[in-house]
């Protein structure tokens, strides 16, 4: 297996194979120029709208490619999958269409909407399991089961059908742009699709530079690169569901280390304020992991001036009922907002002298917990605030303090702060 793996490379032929397979039921994702972040970097930047899928996201490419090459046998058994949510809808898809029964596994945290998405388009030939909390937890269980039960693992990437699937996206980019694309940025959760944009660009475009893009919570395939062997995080940050992964694969890592011209992450609260600024600028819904390889193009803005840069959007499944999570995330990245423990004198008056003396004109309380202490001259409160800019900290700081207000601030006590957000 470790040979299989170290000498497999996505052929372009395999890829050609693949777009002509998921035809019936991928579309051909615009390639269209943004102004807004054109004008922003100074260069001509392309998105390749993968959000725009029926299932919306590029999963549908792997996961029916893959599907759509097992024998009869094969399907008669059935397939099983794991997924944080993308990648299980484009199987649950690809079942229906095809008439073959699938189990989904998908961790417990997976957003609601997600698991409903799922759901409505496996319809009857496909069960969905809950189970884990991550998304390896979720794999270990379906292969467990797939052992049990003789069925076949559809790999949400490390899988050559399941790369050479993803890699239609290059296809498309290539036929589609009438300029050669000298940046191609791409989010990598486990590496199925810059490995398959690897095998197409090797090929056609050797000199594109192609961007890995990973959350900074979740950095799975930096940590590997850097090591020179695939590892496993312990811990990871599962915010950016749809790119949050322990650990890449095995045929991924062999690629990517090799092919990759950078490896790069973000911190989650860049990739909430992206997702505000698409949403709120430019009428575009993505999820977290959509927004990640804009959200990286800051780290790059000298190198990319004048360039031709390719964003792939790779998908817009997000929960609504996270939103204000997202826009707390951002606000915190962006140090406009900020939670202090305030030491309120047990009197009359003690609040509004604070709102009155304390707070700045632009500033706002968006937090507040206190409980009064009948026999204490001093009671705690945890009071969260909102700032316009964030040079407004150190005058609100010193004004508390001069004012006997300040007890503590919470944003960089990290064992605290993650009960408050």
């Amino acid at each position: 297996m470790a040979n299989t793996v170290s000498t497999y490379f996505p052929k372009l032929e395999d890829i050609k194979q693949a777009s002509q397979v998921i035809r019936q039921v991928a579309e051909v994702t615009p390639l269209t120029q943004s102004i807004r972040y054109s004008r922003l970097f100074s260069s001509n930047i392309l998105l390749k709208r993968e959000d725009l899928h029926r299932v919306r996201s590029y999963k549908i490419r792997g996961a029916f490619n893959k599907i759509s090459s097992l024998t009869k046998a094969e399907t008669a058994k059935g397939v099983v999958c794991a997924s944080a949510g993308n990648h299980a809808q484009g199987v649950a898809f690809a079942c229906n269409h095809l008439g073959i029964h699938g189990t989904v596994y998908m961790p417990s945290v997976t957003p609601k909407q997600k698991v409903e998405q799922t759901k409505m388009f496996g319809g009857d030939w496909v069960t969905v399991n809950l189970i884990g909390d991550t998304f390896d937890d979720s794999s270990k269980a379906a292969m467990i089961a797939c052992k049990e039960q003789g069925k076949t693992f559809v790999h949400p990437f490390d899988d050559p059908k399941t790369i050479e699937g993803q890699g239609t996206v290059g296809l498309e980019i290539l036929e589609q742009s009438d300029v050669p694309i000298d940046y191609l940025f791409v989010a990598i959760g486990g590496g199925g699709l810059a490995s398959g944009l690897i095998g197409v660009f090797k090929a056609l475009s050797p000199n594109t530079k192609i961007i890995g893009v990973e959350p900074e919570g979740a950095p799975s395939m930096k940590t590997s690169m850097a090591k020179g062997q695939n590892t496993e995080l312990e811990y990871i940050d599962k915010f950016v569901d749809g790119a949050a992964v322990q650990r890449v694969g095995d045929y991924t890592f062999a690629i990517c280390k090799e092919y990759l011209h950078d490896m790069v992450t973000v911190p989650e609260g860049k990739v909430c304020q992206t997702i505000l600024d698409l949403y709120n600028r430019d009428a575009i819904v993505v999820e977290p992991a959509g927004a990640l390889t804009i959200a990286a193009l800051d780290d790059f803005k000298e190198e990319i001036k004048d360039k031709n840069v390719v964003c792939i959007v790779s998908g817009s499944n997000n929960d609504i009922t996270r939103t204000a999570e997202i826009k707390e995330r951002a606000l915190l990245y962006g140090q406009l907002k900020h939670y202090f423990i305030v030491r309120f004198p047990q009197r009359p008056g003690a609040l509004k002298q604070f709102v009155a003396d304390i707070l700045g004109p632009d500033d706002d309380i968006t937090h507040f917990e206190y409980s009064k202490k009948s026999s204490k001259e001093n009671a705690p409160a945890i009071v969260g605030i909102e700032l316009k800019s964030p040079d407004d900290l150190e005058p609100l700081i010193s004004r508390m303090k001069e004012k006997n207000f300040f007890g503590e601030y919470l944003n960089d006590k990290p064992d605290l702060f993650q009960y408050l957000i």
